[in-house]
Order: C-alpha cells, then sequence, then structure tokens
C-alpha cells in the first residue's frame, strides 16, 4: 500500500471496519435479491419511490391499493390470478425488504464517508476510489429499477440482460470495497513466478463470467428446465441444432435457456480445474504461505460451489441450496480479489537480478 492511499493512522481503523460493514451489508443484500428472484417477487411494487417508499403500506386501504396495482402487470394477469392479499402481502415483504436494503446501504456508505470526508482522515487516491465506488451505488439503484421496468408491461418477469446487469454491478461494487479493504491492510509483498499472477486474475475473469452467466440462468429459469447432471438435454454435449437453434446465432448464447445453462455448466468445469492447478502451482513454487493459503482455499471454496450447484440443479432448485449455492459464489468471488490483489502488490516489487561479484562462489 503506498503512503498516499492509507488514511492517517488515528483513523485506519474505523475506515476499515466502516468499510468492511457495508462490503457485508452488499453481500446480505445480494442474497436477499437471490430470494426476491427465487420467489418471484421482484416486480410487487411497480411504483419506484425512493424516499416516500421506504414505508410500507400502512393500514388496509393502502394493502389493496398496493394489491390492486400489481394487478394491473403481466404478471399477475398470467401467473398469479386469483391470488390473495395475505400471498400478495408475502411477496412484496420480500421486494420492500430488497428496497429498504438498498437505501440502508446508501446511508451507511454516504453518512460516515462525509463524516471522514470532514475529519480529513482519507488521503487523496482513497478518496477518489471512494467517490467512485459511490457513484456505482448510486447507478446501482438506477440500474435496479431500470431492471424491474422491464417486467411491467410486456412480460411475466424482468429481462434477464437487465438482472445479469443489476447482479453484477452489484458485484463490481462489492470486489472495489473487498480491494480497498486489502490495499489499506498493507501485507509484505513476495515475488512470485508470473504465471501465478496470470492465472489468479484468470481466476477472477472467469469467476464474473461465471456470476454473470448465472444471473441469466435465474433470469430464464433455466436451472428448472435441464435437471439431470452429468448429461443436459440427454448427452454431455447437447448438439448443435438445439444449442444454436436462434438467429441470429449469438443470441443463444444470452436467450437459449439450454444455451445458457450448458455454458454455465462448461464454465463451472473450467474454473474448479484452473484454481485447483492455481493451487498445485502455488505449492509447486513455494510461495508465501498466504499466497498458498488463498489458492487452497479457493480450490476448496470452488469443489464446494461445484457440488452445491449440482445438488440445486437436481432437486430443481430448491431456495436453500440456491441462496447456499450463491453464497458460497460470494465467497469465491472473495478469495479470488484477495488473491489477485496481493499478487498484484507483489508484481510492483520488481526483483533484482542475483549477479556474483568476479572471484565469489556462485
Amino acid at each position: 500500500m503506498t503512503a498516499s492511499s492509507a488514511p492517517p493512522a488515528p483513523h485506519n481503523r474505523a475506515v476499515r471496519w466502516w468499510l468492511l460493514s457495508i462490503a457485508v451489508l452488499i453481500a446480505i443484500m445480494v442474497l436477499v435479491g437471490g430470494a426476491t428472484r427465487l420467489t418471484e417477487s421482484g416486480l410487487s411494487i411497480v411504483e419506484w419511490k425512493p424516499v416516500t417508499g421506504t414505508l410500507p403500506p400502512l393500514g388496509e386501504a393502502q394493502w389493496i391499493a398496493a394489491f390492486e396495482a400489481y394487478k394491473t402487470i403481466p404478471q399477475y394477469r398470467e401467473l398469479n390470478a386469483g391470488m390473495s392479499l395475505d400471498q400478495f402481502k408475502t411477496i412484496f415483504w420480500w421486494e420492500w425488504s430488497h428496497r429498504l436494503l438498498g437505501r440502508v446501504i446508501g446511508i451507511a456508505y454516504l453518512l460516515p464517508f462525509l463524516w471522514f470526508l470532514w475529519r480529513g482522515a482519507l488521503a487523496a487516491e482513497l478518496k477518489r476510489r471512494l467517490w467512485l465506488i459511490f457513484g456505482l451505488g448510486a447507478l446501482q439503484g438506477a440500474v435496479g429499477w431500470w431492471m424491474v421496468a422491464s417486467g411491467l408491461t410486456q412480460r411475466t418477469e424482468v429481462s434477464q440482460y437487465r438482472l445479469a446487469t443489476h447482479l453484477v454491478l452489484a458485484l463490481v461494487i462489492f470486489a472495489a470495497i473487498v480491494w480497498t479493504l486489502r490495499r489499506m491492510a498493507g501485507r509484505p509483498p513476495a515475488i512470485v513466478p508470473a504465471r501465478l499472477r496470470i492465472t489468479s486474475v484468470a481466476l477472477l475473469v472467469l469467476t464474473f463470467v461465471q456470476l454473470y452467466l448465472g444471473a441469466l440462468v435465474a433470469g430464464l429459469r433455466a436451472g428448472r428446465i435441464y435437471n439431470t447432471w452429468p448429461e443436459i438435454d440427454g448427452a454431455l454435449i447437447p448438439s448443435a441444432a438445439r444449442l444454436f437453434f436462434e438467429e441470429p446465432w449469438w443470441r443463444n448464447l444470452f436467450d437459449n435457456p439450454l444455451t445458457v445453462q450448458f455454458e454455465h455448466r462448461m464454465t463451472a468445469y473450467a474454473l474448479l480445474a484452473l484454481t485447483i492447478l492455481h493451487a498445485v502451482d502455488a505449492i509447486r513454487a513455494r510461495a508465501a504461505k498466504y499466497v498458498i493459503g488463498i489458492a487452497v482455499w479457493l480450490a476448496a471454496a470452488m469443489l464446494l460451489q461445484a457440488v452445491l450447484g449440482i445438488l440445486t440443479l437436481l432437486h430443481q432448485v430448491p431456495i436453500d441450496l440456491a441462496l447456499a449455492h450463491q453464497a458460497v459464489a460470494m465467497v469465491v468471488l472473495t478469495l479470488s480479489i484477495f488473491q489477485v490483489e496481493q499478487l498484484a502488490a507483489q508484481s510492483k516489487v520488481t526483483p533484482q537480478k542475483l549477479s556474483v561479484p568476479a572471484g565469489q562462489a556462485g
């Protein structure tokens, strides 16, 4: 960590605890969002009221008004016609809790941030990074409504494209905070082979790709369609005619439930193989203990994630297994960020070429 990125010592601990609490809140937010999607609750609130929407319906008349508003959208007419008011309240509370948690995160971020700015507790580099994170958080609120709006007029669910964008942006914010926390920790650098840095970056990029694909799977409900493993649609590799029947061909990568789930599976296999290779390579290279430790924990978490993914699929996406699958995905992402950050910091230390003075034994 450079001197310019470190806050003054008296405030270092307070800033780190603040950012850690925000990271935890975002992780919880992602899980609540997953539950909201699994319970088909995301369209139960059909208006975006950033301030007045903080309060839920107060009294029977307001509940009836909220329910009547929900009845105007296609999801109610085509999927939930005849739903009772009590059933509506169940899905309403999921979506309201999701939105409320987003507001809580915004306040929990902004107020301490302003206080630290007023106290002069933030170095210039850290200040710029935190302003960027704040901007991304504000954008996330708008993206959330953009996602919900896609399901209010012509669809019975939100667009899988917008759902995936909403999730990935949340994870980018989470990653930025975790990265900042790691930089503030100031771990001493160690020399590692360049290939370890390359594979760590590849793992992080592939993890984000996999999380995006997972959101597409959720948006298309693809996990409820093909529930066999290791075969999918009757084969280890489905026929090209089934994978690429839409025109143009590239739309299958995002719109075809079979293709999207197949992509998700293949990426999972690639991630598992790469994490194991990375861990073995770190051990053989005799890297620093904390580098090996993160690599081994990452491989273990990835293996657990694969098992949970298979179980979730075979049991047709029960909410408990699905949320466990999502929670471990957050763990995998966190460990991937840890490894990339610490190896990126090490890459700044250029090892000097050893030279042996003339006449001295090597």
